[in-house]
């Protein structure tokens, strides 16, 4: 009787089925994850280009200068921020093809605008951005449907605009142009509003993109996979460098074959307290996520924007050790003092297996900032009084030619 009060206050959730933790902190989890060595170098570039998004959404913010700039001493002002270690000024001189650097005599002071092959990126990627309008009223469509109310805070959306390829006016342009399919509340909190699928709209059943790739799977060779294995499945990669134990893969045949609940679904109520339970909670979660990143641009997210949307989804789990637990589909980084998850499946050598639009444009500037001050001149990158524009057209000119290699 003794034994069994104690067990009964003493009852500890089970762990997630692929888990192989022991009395470990997250942090410690993090740390002691593979490291894929193809991600960690394109995040080695991918961090440098989030700090150069950052700097170009600041320049372009300021219309009041013709060309948009910004003065050097208010970057530098922001540098740790920014997470420039060593200054605004030492970050620009990095990236002559995208910041050009100038000195204003009527105000004193250096300032830094774009150049122009930057400046015709940013076009391009507004243009293909509001071409692909239908394209992003689907995402957001399927982004409330994953909430079981089919709403979504305002501020959480914000949070991700750039990943799911919205427009800087998406409010406007997108909620506002469709009321027939969105809805903007007030909520209970101040200054806060909600958006709402609109239940007049007639929704058509929505499919997860891990349902295309499962029949996909079945018409390969004469449908040569096993039908009843496919149903609950996700697709599972991993690197050749990363050694399976025999056990690890028995687990992760045994959850593929585990029933779940899809993420536009309705979710029914579950037995925390059972083992299937926790189990059928554990990988409608992964589906979620799995399916979140599906609808990014890039299929990549930082883990703490995604965490906004936990509530809302009803993930009652640690969503970054979510990601760790599953490294067949999901890939964790850690540098640029950010925890980013990567879609596995979606990538190839560092690269989308199957591009969009969007993507195509910034992958532009990622390329710039790869090729950084190669082939240069050291003259070409230094803060000059008098701006040659004649020269700086010529090094663009270079450029262009230079990004074909890289891509």
């Amino acid at each position: 009787m003794a034994t069994r009060f104690i067990k009964k206050f003493t009852f500890t959730r089970p762990h997630s089925l692929l888990s192989n933790r022991h009395k470990t902190t997250s942090s410690q989890y993090v740390a002691s994850r593979f490291r894929d060595a193809t991600f960690e170098k394109f995040m080695d570039h991918y961090k440098s280009l989030l700090k150069v998004i950052s700097i170009q959404d600041l320049i372009l913010a300021n219309p009041n200068t013709n060309p948009p700039s910004v003065s050097l001493d208010f970057l530098n002002r922001l540098s740790q921020k920014l997470h420039l270690n060593r200054g605004a000024t030492a970050f620009l001189r990095k990236y002559p093809r995208i910041f050009h650097i100038y000195y204003d005599p009527s105000l004193s002071k250096p300032y830094c605008k774009l150049t122009s092959t930057a400046i015709q990126i940013s076009k391009e990627e507004a243009a293909a951005i509001h071409n692909t309008h239908p394209l992003i009223i689907d995402r957001l469509t399927r982004l409330l449907s994953m909430s079981s109310s089919k709403t979504l805070p305002l501020r959480a959306i914000f949070k991700v605009w750039r990943e799911l390829g919205l427009p800087d006016d998406f409010e406007d342009s997108i909620l506002s142009q469709n009321p027939h399919i969105f809805q903007i509340l007030d909520a209970h909190e101040p200054n806060t509003h909600l958006i709402k699928l609109n239940t007049r709209h007639n929704i058509q059943k929505l499919t997860a993109s891990v349902e295309n790739w499962r029949m996909m799977e079945c018409c390969i060779d004469d449908c040569g996979v096993d039908r009843t294995e496919m149903r609950f499945s996700f697709k599972h990669g991993y690197p050749p460098s990363m050694k399976l134990k025999k056990k690890f893969r028995a687990k992760v045949k045994e959850w593929q074959k585990l029933p779940y609940t899809g993420p536009y679904d309705e979710f029914t109520t579950i037995n925390k307290r059972s083992k299937t339970g926790v189990m059928q909670i554990e990988k409608r979660a992964v589906a979620v996520v799995h399916e979140f990143l599906s609808l990014t641009v890039e299929k990549t997210v930082e883990v703490e924007k995604i965490s906004h949307f936990r509530k809302w989804f009803g993930i009652d789990l640690n969503v970054r050790d979510l990601f760790l637990d599953h490294p067949g589909m999901f890939y964790l980084s850690t540098k640029g003092k950010r925890h980013t998850v990567f879609l596995r499946e979606a990538y190839e050598r560092g690269c989308l297996i199957d591009p969009n639009p969007v993507y195509v444009v910034r992958r532009k500037l990622l390329d710039l900032v790869i090729l950084g001050r190669r082939g240069l001149r050291s003259d070409d990158y230094k803060l000059s009084s008098s701006e040659s524009e004649s020269e700086e057209d010529d090094d663009l000119h270079e450029t262009g030619n230079d990004e074909g290699a890289i891509l």
